[in-house]
């Protein structure tokens, strides 16, 4: 492992990571939920023959081909990065975390492939049936894309199915089961996923009310509306379930994330969860001032969703720090400073391991190694303050998501009621709020991730590698000089997208006279 790395490197290396993982999660979602929306147009058009089907899922294809195109591109790039800017990384875990990419690439994007250009220019060369499957079958291949993305990042977040080598000194399979379908790795997949189809559903709505707003394409557009509404109204509700999953999850693999998406320094029995708050500034975990300066909670719903006990402890971030508390299993929690001491021990263990020369010494040191790996990544950690992920930003980014999807599901239920009441038509203010909440859903798409990826700091892989010793040894200035090279190439191929899709929209469906009535 890396020793006195530059921070400024860490830094420059997680900011290029972060800003290609938010250019690509601008182009993923909207395609896992646009792609889902114009296979149900197509399919009621199999189902009835009517041109005006076919049309308006025509209409969101070429919308969902321009975007899968982009997203393709950034996510390349991503993947190019785990291997260009943590190679340390990338042999440490290299056997396990390749295998779902690996996977994804061999069988899901593939599949995308072989079946998108028939979607795309099939229409008059195949059966309508054929067609109909092509269409499906593309966007099952992008949803098991992304579930083979999601389970290589919910092993991060929870490394299950592996041991540890200490020859190879790396980490390696010991059930692909295990880590393909973890609790944390499933319930991630529905959760993301779901957030993907909210995207595209209030992409549709929001289309399709421009049009009702240009008085443009009315019947396209109130179909449009009525389909994705109902889509986006139940994978809301789904969402809401799923997001409930995750919270749970985070509460038993993540205390430190939960602790930090609550601002909660202090556990307590019977813990509320904050509706709304305003974090004091500059709050430390060593001080008693006040973590708050205004809040709202609902009393005990912590407990609930961390313990599905309205009573129970939930540790805060001094607890997580200190220790001393009682942990799920009955004993005492180690402290931050003990499990770094214990960390110490494994690195220790392991450089013994592979330079004893006789058999009684690599025995014992791999006794002391298997005893103390599971604190392995602590041995890395200077400052027990380090293992606190930035509190500001996780606590306001997970309300962000919360609130505004609440905002989305109530949003829904009023346009699926109006919509199927034909009363939508006439509210003009509704409309421009549906064009404006597509940046909202967006934006709370980007929210959860914040919350997933910056809650977990410092680890690349939890309790395992942190960020710090998973980081390739480059000059400092290649990773900034790349990082504004993807930020302006970035930029570039998002705007080519925009003008591309506000092109197609303005054109708007090519519908003839006579499917209009």
């Amino acid at each position: 492992m890396i020793e006195n790395i530059d921070p400024s490197l860490i830094g420059w290396s997680r900011a290029q990571f972060a800003l290609t993982a938010i250019y690509h999660w601008l182009f993923v979602p909207l395609t896992l939920g646009l792609g889902v929306v114009q296979a149900v147009m197509e399919t009621v058009y199999y189902k009835t023959g009517d041109e005006f089907w076919k049309k308006t899922a025509q209409f969101w294809m070429k919308l969902f081909g321009i975007n899968f195109a982009i997203g393709v591109a950034t996510g390349l790039i991503l993947e190019f990065e785990f291997g260009a800017n943590w190679s340390n990384y990338s042999w440490f875990v290299g056997d396990i975390f390749g295998a779902p990419l690996a996977v994804e690439g061999i069988l899901a994007f593939f599949m995308e492939a072989t079946f998108i250009a028939v979607m795309f220019f099939g229409w008059s060369k195949v059966s309508k049936g054929f067609h109909l499957a092509s269409t499906w079958l593309t966007i099952v291949g992008a949803t098991l894309s992304a579930f083979w993305i999601l389970v290589a990042n919910a092993w991060m977040q929870y490394p299950a199915g592996m041991h540890f080598n200490p020859d190879a000194v790396r980490n390696e399979m010991a059930s692909f089961w295990e880590v393909a379908f973890s609790p944390v790795a499933i319930n991630k997949f529905f959760h993301t996923v779901l957030s993907g189809w909210i995207i595209g559903a209030t992409f549709v709505v929001g289309v399709a009310s421009w049009f009702l707003l240009k008085k443009r394409e009315a019947k396209f557009a109130l179909a449009s509306i009525k389909v994705s509404a109902a889509f986006g109204l139940v994978a809301c509700a789904l969402s809401a379930w799923t997001g409930d999953g995750s919270a749970h999850q985070v509460a038993q693999k993540q205390p430190m994330k939960l602790a930090a998406m609550e601002g909660l320094y202090e556990g307590q029995n019977g813990a509320g969860l904050v509706g709304i708050g305003i974090l004091a500034p500059n709050k430390h975990y060593k001080d008693n001032n006040a973590p708050f300066i205004f809040r709202v909670e609902l009393p005990k719903m912590l407990s609930f969703f961390a313990e599905r006990d309205f009573n129970a402890y939930v540790p805060g971030i001094v607890n997580l720090i200190e220790g001393g508390y009682t942990a799920k299993d009955g004993t005492p929690a180690l402290s931050a400073q003990e499990k770094i001491n214990r960390g110490k021990l494994a690195i220790q263990a392991l450089a013994t391991y592979r330079t004893a020369e006789s058999d009684s010494l690599k025995r014992e040191a791999r006794a002391a190694l298997d005893e103390h790996f599971r604190y392995f990544g602590y041995g890395y950690i200077q400052d027990p303050a380090d293992l606190i992920p930035p509190v500001g930003l996780t606590f306001y980014a997970f309300r962000v998501m919360v609130l505004l999807g609440g905002f989305l599901l109530l949003l829904f239920a009023v346009i699926t009621y109006l919509s199927y009441k034909n009363r939508f038509a006439a509210k003009r203010w509704l409309q421009w709020v549906c064009l404006i909440s597509i940046f909202l859903a967006i934006i709370a798409g980007q929210a959860g991730w914040v919350v997933a990826e910056v809650g977990r700091q410092p680890w690349a892989i939890q309790d395992i590698l942190p960020t710090s010793a998973a980081i390739s040894k480059l000059p400092t200035s290649s990773v900034k000089l790349t990082f504004f090279i993807f930020l302006t190439l970035f930029t570039v191929l998002l705007i080519a997208e925009l003008k591309i899709m506000l092109s197609a929209i303005k054109k708007g469906p090519e519908i003839s006279q006579e499917a209009k009535n």
